[in-house]
């Protein structure tokens, strides 16, 4: 009686794999939307967002602020005494340099001090480049956010930045560096003829 060869259910690796990363993605997400944050992290470049961080915390009493590379130390604090809020809850930062170091410059500090949970806040037109960022930055420290947008005028920002400073955080969890880095270097070097 000649030999049956019978064909093995092989689901591939990939699939496999894919599925595993997929259901883990889903569990951090999950995570995320049930986690209470602890503080608000608010990105500089408008005065708006200040206003509404000092708003917040009026109405968050537990709650720090964070804000990064926001306006002048002293407008800052004077936005959140005039809305009678404790300047020992508010913490400036100064290092960031564009929005992917917004991020990067703070995400070890809040893994230092045990900070599991974020608000985000920064204008609603930047929170879509906003939001890709600290899925990857913040999401590496397995540090979950909420999205606070501030009402604006002004349009959405281009997709392609989003993907830009999502490429860049990247690179960012890879090897430590930005790639404004190479931004500013090559500022450096001397014109072609």
């Amino acid at each position: 009686m000649p030999k049956v060869r019978r064909k093995r259910s092989h689901v591939p690796q990939a699939s496999v794999k894919h599925k595993a990363i997929g259901q883990w993605l889903g569990q951090w997400q999950m995570r995320g939307r049930l986690s209470s944050p602890t503080v608000a992290l608010v990105l500089g470049g408008d005065a708006q967002r200040e206003e509404f961080a000092a708003q917040f915390a009026t109405e968050n009493p537990d709650m720090d602020v964070w804000i990064s590379s926001g306006a002048n130390p002293e407008y800052s604090t004077w936005v959140f005494q005039e809305s009678q809020v404790s300047l020992e809850r508010l913490h400036l930062d100064y290092r960031a340099v564009d929005t992917v170091t917004n991020f990067t410059t703070l995400v070890d500090d809040f893994d230092r001090l045990g900070i599991e949970s974020v608000y985000l806040i920064t204008s609603d037109y930047h929170m879509r480049r906003a939001n890709t960022i600290a899925a990857i930055v913040l999401g590496s420290r397995g540090i979950h956010y909420k999205s606070l947008p501030v009402a604006s005028e002004r349009p959405p920002e281009p997709l392609l930045r989003s993907l830009r400073d999502g490429g860049r955080s990247i690179l960012w969890v890879l090897t430590g560096k930005t790639g404004s880095e190479l931004a500013q270097l090559s500022s450096k070097l001397p014109a072609r003829p």
